[in-house]
C-alpha cells in the first residue's frame, strides 16, 4: 500500500489490540493465549484501516478512532476462529498459522471466539467521545456482527454449501453483503461518525463500503481458485472442494473479474464528492480488488 498513513495506523491497530488482550499469563492462561492467537498472528487490518480512513476524512482524533479500529478487528478474529471449526468451514490453516482449535483444541475454540466477541464491546464502550456517539458506535457494530449481518450472512453461506440452496447472482450478492460486507460497512461508518459526518456523507460511504465489500468477497473468491495456500496463508482450493456458493461457481472467473471492474467504479463514484480528502480509502479499495491474498 503506498499511503505512508496505512502503516502507522496498523501499527496503532496492533497497539490497541495488544493493550485490550489479557495478559497471558493470567489464568486461564490456554484461553488467554487462544485469544492471542487469533489476533496477532497476522492478518491485513483491512477494517481497522477503514475506520483511521474513514475518520481521518472527518478530521476524527486518532487516539478516538483506535477502540473502534480494535473492536471491529476483534469481532473480525472471533468470527475467523467460529468459521474454522468443524462445524463450519472444518480449516486447519488461518494467516499461515494452525487454526486456534488445531493449536489449542475445540472447545478452547469455541470459548476464545465468544470471548473476543464480547471484549469487542467492552473496548468500544470506552471509546473517547461523546455518549450520543458511543451508543452509535455500539448500536452499528452490534448491528453488522448480529442475524441481520455477519452472523446471518453465515448462516446463509452454510446453508448453500454442498449444494444445500441453488442462489442466483442476487441471492449470493445478499449472502456476502451480510457475511463480509456488513463488517466492512461498521468500519466505515464507525470512523466517520467519530468525524461527526453528516446524513450525506455516511450515505456516500455507506455505498462505496457496500461495493468494497463485495469486491473483497470477489476477490477472494477469485484467490481461492487461482492461488496457493502458502500465499494465502489458508487452505486454497476448498470452495470447490466444499460445493460453497461462489462467484467463479456462478457466473465463471471472468464474469468475476468483470463484476470487480464494475464494483471498483462504483467505489470511485461514492468517493468522487470528497476529491482527493478520500485518496486512502480509494486506495484501500483498489487493494481488495486487487490483493493477492
Amino acid at each position: 500500500m503506498r499511503d505512508p498513513r496505512l502503516a502507522g495506523w496498523r501499527e496503532r491497530a496492533d497497539a490497541a489490540l495488544a493493550r485490550a488482550l489479557p495478559d497471558p499469563a493470567a489464568s486461564p492462561q490456554a484461553l488467554h493465549a487462544a485469544m492471542r492467537h487469533a489476533v496477532l498472528l497476522g492478518g491485513k487490518r483491512m477494517r481497522p484501516l477503514l475506520v483511521y480512513a474513514a475518520g481521518t476524512l472527518f478530521d476524527a482524533d486518532e487516539a478516538a478512532l483506535d477502540a473502534p479500529a480494535a473492536a471491529v478487528e476483534l469481532i473480525h478474529a472471533y468470527s475467523l476462529v467460529h468459521d474454522d471449526l468443524p462445524a463450519m468451514d472444518d480449516d486447519a490453516l488461518r494467516r499461515g498459522q494452525p487454526t486456534v482449535h488445531v493449536a489449542y483444541d475445540e472447545a478452547t475454540a469455541i470459548l476464545a471466539g465468544d470471548a473476543l466477541q464480547s471484549l469487542a464491546f467492552a473496548v468500544l464502550a470506552d471509546t473517547p467521545v461523546a455518549d450520543g456517539v458511543r451508543v452509535a458506535l455500539l448500536r452499528t457494530l452490534a448491528e453488522a456482527a448480529g442475524a441481520a449481518g455477519m452472523c446471518g450472512g453465515q448462516a446463509l453461506d452454510l446453508a448453500a454449501t454442498g449444494g444445500g440452496a441453488s442462489l442466483d447472482l442476487a441471492a449470493l450478492e445478499r449472502l456476502h453483503a451480510l457475511k463480509t460486507g456488513a463488517l466492512i460497512r461498521a468500519a466505515v461508518r464507525m470512523g466517520a461518525l467519530c468525524g461527526h459526518a453528516g446524513s450525506g456523507a455516511l450515505a456516500a460511504l455507506d455505498r462505496y463500503a457496500q461495493a468494497l465489500g463485495l469486491a473483497f468477497q470477489v476477490r477472494d473468491d477469485i484467490l481461492d481458485v487461482e492461488g496457493d495456500s502458502d500465499t494465502l496463508g489458508k487452505t486454497a482450493g476448498k470452495d470447490q472442494a466444499q460445493a460453497k456458493a461462489t462467484f467463479p461457481a456462478l457466473i465463471g472467473l471472468e464474469g468475476s473479474r468483470e463484476r470487480l471492474r464494475t464494483l471498483a467504479a462504483e467505489m470511485r463514484d461514492a468517493l468522487a464528492p470528497f476529491g482527493d480528502k478520500a485518496s486512502v480509502l480509494q486506495e484501500l479499495g483498489e487493494f481488495a480488488a486487487q490483493r493477492d491474498h
